[in-house]
């Protein structure tokens, strides 16, 4: 009887450890909103909303912008399956989503920056153009880098999920390019646009970094870089928690409107083989999709290949032996580890009492209790980490220095924005294996440790490296958190690189960046690969 609690007691244990720390930055909030009542209202001013709206405004353009060039680019990629390196461009798409969003700012102003590759190519033709990369021109186009890719890779997954007779068909009666554009593509895009394009308009929505480097100033300010300064510089704490509670509701009203949007089929990360087209594209159509195939390569790699020519151009051997940059990397490294080992501690909870409770209700509807943990794992979806964060800041503000609380929660925020992640790569696994030998170990009595080194830990293993993996990129590249409690205590290699930024110091930046880079595309190649061995098994199974 004892051991059954476990389960339940653990699934209760982590909903209470990420209720506390949502809840208790929004009480934090709500607290300083009210004890100041005509302070904290009079901070709703026009420059707020004038915030808000460029907030909002950035998003749409982005979602506009990277949507409507993955379309045709994954139209073309879908149409000239027999590319040369199609599969290499494939894998090249993955790589903005582990680059930390720092990095890939250095390597986008390598190439379209004031002293770029294109403004290098403007002056050898002679041309007098210099190139303004911040402000919005600067912000969209790191979000376009970001967002292309992802949104091209999920459209060319529905894509793939064509019938085959469909191709036949059309290749029989003859059907032109728009026509089968118009009447076999476009549907089964128009399925799944709704919830790429809402997925992409919330990334930018919530973006952080990609703001506070390439906004430019206050006329390019979105709201979570406006709390950060408004914390950071100004301590002015009635306008934050205005901002924050702004933020708040416009993240809490596009995740209501994207639950009616519906979200894509299919998530668009699989190498698995396209579905094989009988049609012959003319020379036309041929030209026109190589020339976008090669344009979207073209726009992915330069900033990359920037990065890498960048840090290799920096003084490595004289940053290697600094020993401010040794600890910023054994920082990193160590909240990382610990943010990831966090995050895969309350997602098994998470998970495993889902599964206790949804297999002893048999066919009865799910309960309150059992639904809360598949919510509590998407709640810093709910309630980004800027206002984690913020409230925190200003909760701890009366009790000790917010800043002598930085490792703990760069800890608990990283953790918690990893477990949306860390839960969907667990959750299959332990469900399957569950399912298939619960009855099992009932019957022979294994149990606690036995089960777990017997019989479910072979299953785990795989999937729980990939998590923590995965989990502690996420943590090495993220800024936000430490951007609003970091200090000279308490360095991490992003915090480094955006003070070394902040000296225009571009050559140790440029260094630090690739560091990083390296670290965290090493995670993601051992998460990647566990994810493709993991599949190859599991089809082999099936």
């Amino acid at each position: 009887m004892a051991a059954s609690l476990i389960k339940p007691v653990a699934g209760a244990l982590a909903l209470a450890f990420l209720s506390i720390l949502a809840g208790g930055a929004l009480l934090s909030l709500a607290i300083e909103a009210f004890r100041g009542s005509t302070e904290g209202f009079a901070a709703f001013d026009s420059y707020l909303w004038r915030i808000a709206r460029f907030t909002i405004l950035q998003a749409l353009l982005s979602m506009v912008l990277s949507v409507g060039f993955a379309i045709p680019l994954a139209c073309a990629l879908h149409s000239q399956q027999s590319f040369p390196g199609r599969g290499m461009i494939l894998r090249l798409f993955a790589l903005p989503l582990a680059l930390p969003a720092l990095v890939a700012v250095l390597g986008i102003t390598s190439i379209y920056g004031r002293n770029g590759l294109l403004a290098s190519t403007f002056a050898w033709l002679g041309l007098d153009i210099v190139p303004d990369i911040y402000g919005l021109t600067g912000i969209l186009l790191a979000h376009v880098f970001f967002n292309l890719p992802l949104a091209t890779r999920l459209i060319l997954s529905s894509l793939d999920s064509i019938p085959e007779d469909y191709w036949k068909l059309s290749s029989q009666l003859g059907m032109s390019n728009w026509t089968q554009f118009k009447l076999i593509e476009w549907p089964v895009i128009l399925r799944n646009i709704s919830g790429v394009a809402g997925l992409i308009f919330m990334l930018c929505i919530t973006s952080f970094t990609v703001v506070l480097t390439l906004g430019g100033g206050p006329r390019a300010t979105t709201l979570e870089v406006a709390i950060y300064q408004s914390l950071h510089f100004d301590f002015d704490i009635a306008r934050a928690v205005s901002l924050t509670l702004l933020q708040l509701c416009l993240t809490i009203a596009v995740l209501s409107v994207l639950s009616l949007a519906g979200r894509p089929t299919e998530e668009g990360f699989s190498m698995r083989t396209t579905t094989r087209r009988l049609d012959t594209p003319s020379w036309q159509a041929r030209t026109w999709n190589i020339t976008l195939i090669l344009l979207g390569f073209l726009f992915i790699a330069l900033p990359i290949v920037g990065t890498v020519v960048s840090g290799l151009s920096a003084d490595l051997t004289r940053l290697l032996s600094e020993t401010m940059v040794w600890r910023a990397i054994a920082t990193s490294l160590i909240l990382g580890a610990t943010a990831a080992a966090l995050s895969l501690i309350i997602s098994m909870s998470l998970v495993i009492a889902r599964e206790f409770l949804a297999t002893r209700r048999r066919y009865a509807s799910a309960g309150m209790f059992e639904r809360s943990l598949d919510l509590g794992a998407s709640l810093i979806m709910v309630v980004p980490p800027i206002v984690i964060g913020a409230g925190w800041f200003i909760l701890s503000r009366h009790f000790v220095d917010p800043f002598s609380i930085a490792p703990l929660m760069v800890v608990c925020v990283n953790a918690a924005m990893a477990i949306p992640f860390a839960f969907r790569i667990l959750r299959p696994s332990w469900d399957t294996a569950a399912s298939r030998n619960n009855r099992l170990c009932e019957q022979l009595g294994i149990t606690g440790w036995n089960r777990l080194q017997i019989i479910d830990w072979p299953v785990l293993k795989r999937p729980l490296g990939i998590a923590f993996a995965f989990a502690m990129a996420l943590s090495l590249g993220d800024l936000g958190t430490i951007a609003l409690f970091g200090n000279d205590s308490i360095l991490t290699l992003p915090y480094l690189l955006l003070q070394r930024m902040g000296s225009y110091r571009t050559d140790d930046a440029a260094g630090l960046a690739l560091i990083l880079a390296a670290l965290c595309l090493i995670l993601m190649i051992i998460a990647d690969r566990g994810a493709t061995s993991l599949a190859r098994r599991d089809s082999n199974n099936g």
